[in-house]
C-alpha cells in the first residue's frame, strides 16, 4: 500500500469520498494509541497527529521498541527504519509482528532503502508513505490501519469465545449436543464409548468427561490399542513382575494399576486382539488386576472410556470383537460428528488454528481468501479436525500473501469446470497480461507500465487487486525511489483506500 498525495486514484475506495471533506474524515477521536519508532521523530508530524486524536508513545531503540508494543492491545503504530542496522532488525521483526497493531512506514522522499528493509515493510505494514505529505491525511492512514487490526482482534475473539468443553471448538447444533452429553455422562461412573471417525477428537471428548467427572483430581492414563505390538499389550495394561520374561528386570506397574482412581481411556479399542479382549473383560468384571509372572491380585478403581473409528457392531457380528466385552465397555455411547457435518464451525476453527499458530509464518498473515473459505466448505475433510490443522499450519508457513489462499491449503480443484462470468475472464486476462509484462520487463516496474500503456502507480495498483508482488530482487543492491515521491518498488504495498 503506498500513499503519495491526498489525491484519490481512480478505482480506489477513496474516489467514491470525493466529495467528503478531508477534515471530515480525519476528525479527532479520543483514546486512538499510536506507537512511533524512529531514531529521529518528526516532531511537528507527532504534534500535529496529538492533535487528531492519538495517543502516542515514541521508542528511539529497538530494545524500547520492544517493550512499548509488548502486550500491546489496538493500536496504530509508525515506524521510520531510517537510522537502524541490521542487528536491530530481529528486534523490529519481533515489533511488527505484534497481530493487533497495524503498522505504517514512513520515510522522506529520496531516501535509500536496502532489501532487508523492503521484506519488513512488505510483510509486515499496512501501508507505505513518503514525506512530504499532508500530516491529517497520514493521520487517515494510521487510522484505516489501526481499524484492519482492530477487526483482527475482534475476530480472534469472537473464535475464543466459540471454545467449549476443554479446549473443543464448536457451536454448530451436533457440537452442542455433544457438550451436553458430556455433561451428563461426567456425572456417572458408568463405561463410556465414543465413536467416530479418525481425527474427529475423541480424546478431547474422553478428557473433558474425566475434568468434569468426580474422578478429575485422579489421573486420565490414555493409551492407543492399536499402536502397541500385540504381544506387549498385555503387559502394558497389568504390568509385570520382575522375572516375568527376558529383559523384566524389575517389577512395573500398567496403564490400569496406573490409572487408580482416576481415567482409564483405552483410543483404537476395535484393533485389541482377541487374547487381551478377554483379560480385560475379567478386569472389567472383578476389578482386580494380575501382573504378569505374579499371582496376587491387586484391586483397581478406575472408569472406562474407550473409543475407535472402527465400526465396532460390524466387528461384533464378523467375530473380530466380543459381544460380552462389547456390551461392558458401551454403557453410554457418544457419537462424535465428523468435521464435513459441522458447517460453519468450518471457519471457526480454521481462524483458531490460524491466530494460534501464524507466529509460525514470516510474514504476516491476516485471514483466508473467500475462495479458500469456499474451498474448505466444500471439502469432504476425510481426516477431520487433525486435517484441517495439519493443511492450515502448512498453509501459514508457505504462503506468499497475507491471505491464505486454496492453493496455499493445498485444496485447488484441477480441472473442475465453473462458469465463468464476464467479469472474471477480464480480470484473469488482465491478470496475465501484468504477469507476462512484468516477466518479459524482468519486473521493472517502469518498462512494464509503459508497455501496458498505464502508468507506474496504476499499475502498482492493478498487481495489488491481483494478488501480484513485485519479486525483482535489483541485484540486491538498495533501490533509490522515483521521482515524486514514488516508493521503492519491492517496499510498495497498495493505494491508500
Amino acid at each position: 500500500m503506498v500513499a503519495k498525495s491526498p489525491e484519490p486514484t481512480s478505482g480506489s475506495a477513496s474516489a467514491a469520498r470525493d466529495d467528503v471533506p478531508l477534515a471530515s474524515i480525519t476528525a479527532p477521536e479520543a483514546g486512538r494509541r499510536l506507537f512511533v519508532i524512529a531514531r529521529s521523530p518528526e516532531e511537528p508530524l507527532l504534534e500535529q497527529l496529538r492533535t487528531l486524536g492519538w495517543d502516542i508513545t515514541v521508542a528511539k531503540t529497538a530494545g524500547a521498541a520492544q517493550n512499548m508494543t509488548a502486550g500491546a492491545g489496538v493500536a496504530a503504530g509508525l515506524v521510520d527504519f531510517t537510522g537502524f542496522a541490521a542487528r536491530d532488525f530481529p528486534a523490529l521483526k519481533g515489533c511488527l509482528s505484534q497481530p493487533a497493531i497495524g503498522w505504517i512506514s514512513i520515510a522522506r522522499a529520496g531516501a535509500s532503502i536496502g532489501p532487508a528493509v523492503r521484506e519488513l515493510i512488505r510483510s509486515y505494514c499496512f501501508d507505505y508513505v513518503t514525506l512530504p505529505l499532508p500530516y491529517e491525511w497520514i493521520s487517515h492512514v494510521l487510522g484505516h490501519a489501526r481499524g484492519m487490526a482492530a477487526l483482527d482482534r475482534v475476530d480472534g475473539a469472537a473464535y475464543a469465545a466459540s471454545i467449549g468443553e476443554h479446549g473443543m471448538i464448536g457451536n454448530c447444533e451436533a457440537m452442542q449436543q455433544l457438550f451436553s452429553t458430556i455433561r451428563k455422562v461426567a456425572k456417572t461412573d458408568a463405561s463410556v464409548f465414543i465413536a467416530g471417525e479418525s481425527g474427529t477428537g475423541k480424546e478431547l471428548t474422553a478428557l473433558a468427561i474425566h475434568e468434569r467427572s468426580a474422578r478429575s483430581k485422579g489421573p486420565f492414563i490414555a493409551i492407543n490399542c492399536g499402536a502397541i505390538p500385540h504381544h506387549l499389550l498385555q503387559s502394558e495394561l497389568f504390568g509385570y513382575e520382575r522375572g516375568a520374561f527376558t529383559g523384566a528386570s524389575q517389577r512395573r506397574a500398567g496403564r490400569i494399576e496406573a490409572a487408580n482412581g482416576g481415567t482409564l481411556f483405552l483410543d483404537e479399542i476395535g484393533d485389541m486382539p482377541l487374547e487381551a479382549q478377554a483379560s480385560l473383560l475379567r478386569f472389567l468384571e472383578i476389578r482386580q488386576i494380575e501382573r504378569l509372572g505374579g499371582n496376587e491380585s491387586t484391586p483397581v478403581d478406575v472408569r472406562v472410556v474407550s473409543a475407535t473409528h472402527v465400526d465396532l457392531d460390524g466387528a461384533v457380528q464378523d467375530g473380530r470383537f466380543r459381544s460380552d466385552l462389547y456390551h461392558r465397555l458401551c454403557v453410554l455411547r457418544i457419537h462424535e460428528p465428523p468435521l464435513r457435518a459441522r458447517g460453519k464451525d468450518i471457519d471457526i476453527l480454521a481462524h483458531y488454528v490460524l491466530q494460534k499458530h501464524k507466529s509460525d509464518s514470516g510474514r504476516k498473515i491476516s485471514g483466508f481468501t473467500s475462495s479458500a473459505l469456499d474451498a474448505m466448505r466444500r471439502y469432504e475433510w476425510p481426516g477431520n479436525v487433525r486435517e484441517l490443522i495439519n493443511r492450515v499450519r502448512r498453509a501459514i508457513v508457505m504462503a506468499e500473501s497475507r491471505l491464505l489462499t486454496p492453493h496455499d491449503l493445498g485444496l485447488e480443484t484441477p480441472g473442475e469446470s465453473e462458469p465463468v462470468t464476464l467479469e472474471r475472464a477480464r480480470a484473469m486476462a488482465e491478470r496475465t497480461a501484468i504477469e507476462n509484462a512484468l516477466l518479459r520487463n524482468d519486473h521493472r516496474i517502469n518498462k512494464a507500465a509503459a508497455e501496458l500503456g498505464i502508468s507506474r502507480v496504476t499499475l502498482y495498483r492493478m498487481m495489488i487487486e491481483h494478488g501480484l508482488s513485485d519479486n525483482g530482487d535489483n541485484g540486491g543492491k538498495e533501490v533509490k525511489e522515483g521521482k515524486d515521491g514514488d516508493p521503492p518498488d519491492d517496499a510498495s504495498r497498495r493505494q491508500v483506500g
